[in-house]
């Protein structure tokens, strides 16, 4: 097991080697090995040649990364670098796992890319116990975007682009769908400043504390024309609201349901009665849509899933009785008699081949948008502690005896240089924003580098610092890469 992180977290002191990357430097290190991997002749050549394309041209890109190379820019010795591309090429079966480090990035999607390159060059993809593996960050991550909430896609990843997927669900819907990709979240807060977003409504998400920039987020939430939340808890953003509707807690309050990271689908069932006032999503989004004039029927959860699976062919065969009789099914499940997709990339091994081959990718390593310099030296990266959750609404009314959200962590050789000590409050500035924060001696990190949890916004707000520059393929923030200096404060 070989764990790749800028600090040397929990999950590093289980791993056989640590590889302590310098933050930004994912497709210099992936790019590295990739090059190690073909000069030593370690290719799996006969997957290359049957389920691949673009080979040749990806060789080429990545020619120059050679062994020192990749240690200049990454920080991990050459020799590990040798040891961790010889080791995936000629192990039998091997994973690549990630998560937020990989993806809150401003090239996020081409670290992802960097990484199918590395199971495509070995063939560790599509087959039992190799594959790549992006690990969801919070519960049903994966069906959300399998039912549509993607700016460009209707549900089962369907293009909203295309005139015969539209025509489809149109033809259901009994509305006319737009026929180009909407807002991505970062799209929508640009065009908030812009004036081509006036109202909004957010269903169980709290962008007052979870945006890259909060402070900027915040103004402009605030400046709308009209803003309406819909969650569990009286979050942030609903306090700042024209109107908030309470909302049931969707894991036991309703019947619907969820799914994994394998894609796996499975059944929720309503255990309690929401308190008060609160309803289901579905009551309320009827309900709203009756007081705007249209005619909707009350449905329950498994009506709108049967509608969803006439449309939606990955999810065809996924009935409630076969979800229950199963305890779950992974899509695609195309029909009533299909047992469900184990391998989603099986089919990268099927003679003949049923769909195009699988590209490689050239892709090039670029720095961080937030460039470290005499008056910014130090890299702050953000995270996840183990007790808590996001933004904190859902655990931060919990006590934890390991909870530690509003500290700075920094390590012993960096507090010496800043003539810091343990507990006590500076001043962290970025080229957006300051705050006053405790300082906590941690091992596992290097000098330059400090780490802040996401969890405690309204004691101490990380994202005053982050920076908003966001990947232009998926949308995603630059969390991971802010340039920062550490003041001390003196007090009276």
């Amino acid at each position: 097991m070989y764990t790749v992180d800028p600090r040397r977290t929990e999950s590093a002191e289980w791993a056989d080697t640590w590889l302590g990357i310098d933050v930004g430097s994912d497709i210099a290190l992936s790019n590295t090995v990739a090059r190690e991997i073909i000069a030593a002749g370690l290719v799996n050549t006969e997957f290359i040649e049957h389920s691949t394309s673009g080979f040749e041209a990806y060789a080429e890109s990545v020619q120059s990364w050679t062994l020192e190379r990749g240690e200049e820019v990454t920080g991990v010795p050459a020799e590990a670098i040798r040891d961790l591309a010889r080791d995936y090429a000629k192990a039998e079966t091997a994973q690549l796992c990630w998560t937020l480090g990989i993806t809150e990035h401003a090239n996020a999607t081409d670290n992802v890319l960097s990484l199918i390159n590395l199971a495509l060059l070995t063939g560790h993809v599509g087959r039992w116990g190799s594959g790549l593996v992006p690990i969801r960050g919070q519960n049903n991550v994966q069906g959300g975007g399998d039912m549509g909430s993607l700016p460009n896609k209707l549900p089962g990843f369907q293009n909203v682009t295309d005139p015969d997927a539209r025509a489809k669900f149109e033809a259901v819907w009994g509305a006319e769908i737009p026929p180009e990709a909407g807002w991505h979240v970062s799209e929508m807060i640009d065009e908030m400043e812009q004036g081509g977003l006036t109202a909004l409504y957010v269903i169980g998400e709290n962008p007052a504390q979870s945006e890259a920039d909060v402070s900027r987020a915040i103004r402009l939430l605030e400046g709308l024309d009209h803003l309406v939340v819909q969650d569990i808890f009286l979050t942030k953003t609903a306090q700042i609201a024209d109107v908030v509707f309470p909302a049931a807690a969707g894991w036991a309050e309703t019947d619907g349901t969820v799914t994994s990271s394998e894609r796996r689908v499975q059944r929720v069932r309503k255990a309690l009665d929401p308190p008060g006032n609160a309803k289901d999503d579905i009551e309320i989004l009827t309900l709203l849509a009756n007081s705007l004039g249209h005619d909707w029927e009350q449905r329950d959860a498994e009506t709108i899933w049967d509608e969803l699976r006439s449309l939606s062919p990955m999810h065809a065969g996924m009935s409630y009785q076969r979800l229950e009789a199963l305890d779950g099914i992974q899509w695609p499940c195309p029909d009533e008699d299909h047992p469900g997709t184990q391998f989603l990339h099986g089919w990268l091994w099927e003679d003949p081949m049923p769909r195009e081959p699988a590209a490689f990718s050239a892709v090039e390593w670029v720095p961080p948008v937030d460039p470290l310099d005499q008056d910014f030296p130090i890299r702050l990266t953000t995270g996840r502690r183990l007790d808590s959750y996001n933004t904190g609404v859902q655990s931060g009314g919990y006590r934890s005896p390991i909870r530690a959200d509003a500290v700075l962590d920094m390590s012993h050789e960096q507090a010496a240089d800043l003539d810091v000590s343990q507990g006590e409050v500076v001043k962290v500035v970025s080229r957006r924003g300051s705050i006053d924060v405790q300082v906590r001696l941690a091992e596992g990190l290097r000098h330059g580098l400090v780490f802040m949890p996401v969890h405690a916004p309204d004691v101490v707000d990380v994202n005053q610092l982050t920076i908003d520059a966001w990947d232009p393929k998926s949308g995603t923030a630059e969390f991971k890469a802010t340039a920062i200096r550490i003041d001390k404060i003196t007090r009276d």
